[in-house]
């Protein structure tokens, strides 16, 4: 298995960052297998949507409608209502396996790998991405 970890800047407030570009050029090359992409966060997820559009912003109000940045959050540390932070992940998973076919990620036509970072007060997040070939 190949394996490389990227850094990516998601800034000090809520984003989803689109880091298809970054996991082409892994498995550029690399014949058929699978793509794993995963962030060691507790507070991060992997999505596969739409960019550009409004998707991404729909992604996050749609979390914080979902999960609102109150005080009824046991998990208190952080900025106010970052219990939710640490929740999200149960709903946009940390994860997302992907079919590679002759060096190229098989996404569907408006399909985009995103990082989805809920929480402010981490602004750099690490992006391992794992090849298995096939």
């Amino acid at each position: 298995m190949r394996t490389e970890v990227i850094t990516v800047r998601t800034g000090g407030r809520p984003a989803v960052v689109d880091i298809t570009d970054q996991a082409a050029r892994f498995v550029d090359g690399q014949g058929d297998g699978l793509l794993n992409v995963f962030v060691p966060h507790a507070t991060a997820g992997v999505a596969i949507l739409e960019t550009g559009a409004g998707s991404d912003d729909d992604l996050l109000t749609a979390l914080d409608d979902l999960l609102p940045t109150d005080d009824r959050w046991r998990h208190r540390h952080g900025s106010p209502g970052h219990g939710r932070d640490h929740v999200m992940p149960a709903f946009v998973p940390p994860h997302a396996t992907l079919p590679v076919l002759g060096g190229r990620i098989t996404l569907g036509t408006w399909q985009s790998v995103c990082l989805v970072d809920p929480n402010g007060d981490n602004p750099e997040r690490q992006v391992r991405f794992s090849f298995l070939p096939g």
